[in-house]
């Protein structure tokens, strides 16, 4: 959940469309086009295209008992953006640091085999994950 989703300042990396039931290529094309032109969504600048249109045939199954309404096709978007790097700073890293600087649960994973020094090594990983966010 991004409660604090920023549409201006929170780019796309990345945007799957897929499409079900009785769509045509051309159709699903002039959407993500659509979308560009209005401004609906901002891409990250070294993102060449953004879309990836997936089209299926079958058109949905409705399941019996479902409040969902019966349709001849549907979209679902699945999405990439930037605004996931708060994660990363907010949540992860923060509790990786508290936790670490306790040295919580770190007997039991030195216990399995785990080296000390692979805590740190992970710790730079995350910051690095979440400098490419940030870039």
């Amino acid at each position: 959940k991004y409660s604090d989703f920023d549409v201006a300042e929170d780019k796309y990396m990345a945007i799957s469309l897929n499409f079900r039931g009785d769509v045509r290529s051309k159709e699903a094309n002039q959407v993500a086009q659509w979308i560009k032109a209005n401004n609906k969504v901002t891409f990250v600048d070294w993102c060449p295209t953004g879309f990836k249109i997936g089209l299926n045939d079958e058109p949905p199954v409705r399941i019996e008992g479902d409040d969902i309404a019966d349709s001849p096709r549907n979209v679902v978007m699945i999405a990439n953006n930037v605004a996931v790097s708060r994660v990363f700073s907010q949540r992860l890293v923060a509790k990786f640091d508290l936790m670490y600087s306790q040295r919580a649960f770190v007997h039991w994973y030195v216990g399995e085999g785990m080296e000390e020094g692979e805590f740190s090594e992970a710790r730079e990983d995350l910051g690095f994950l979440e400098k490419d966010y940030l870039d």
